[in-house]
C-alpha cells in the first residue's frame, strides 16, 4: 500500500536528514515512526489496564529493599 503526505519544506528537510543519518529511506523512516508510536500507545493501554486491575485488587506494594532483605541480598 502506498500513500502520500504533505510536508512543509522544513519538515521535508528534517525527514530527509533523519533518514540519511540512519541510512534508510524517508518512507522507511515514516513507517518505523508510525509503528513505534502504535507500539508505545499499545504498551500504555496494556499498562493502564494492568494498573487498574492492580488497584482494584486491593494489594499493596512495598519497597524493593524489603524483598532484598528477605532474600539476604
Amino acid at each position: 500500500m502506498a500513500f502520500s503526505i504533505r510536508l512543509t519544506e522544513e519538515e521535508r528537510k528534517l525527514a530527509e536528514s533523519y533518514a540519511k543519518l540512519h541510512s534508510i529511506s524517508i518512507g522507511e523512516a515514516f513507517k518505523m515512526a508510525l509503528f513505534e508510536r502504535i507500539d508505545e500507545e499499545y504498551d500504555l493501554a496494556v499498562f493502564g489496564e494492568a494498573y487498574a486491575e492492580y488497584l482494584d485488587s486491593g494489594k499493596k506494594s512495598r519497597p524493593i529493599e524489603d524483598l532484598w532483605s528477605e532474600l539476604d541480598l
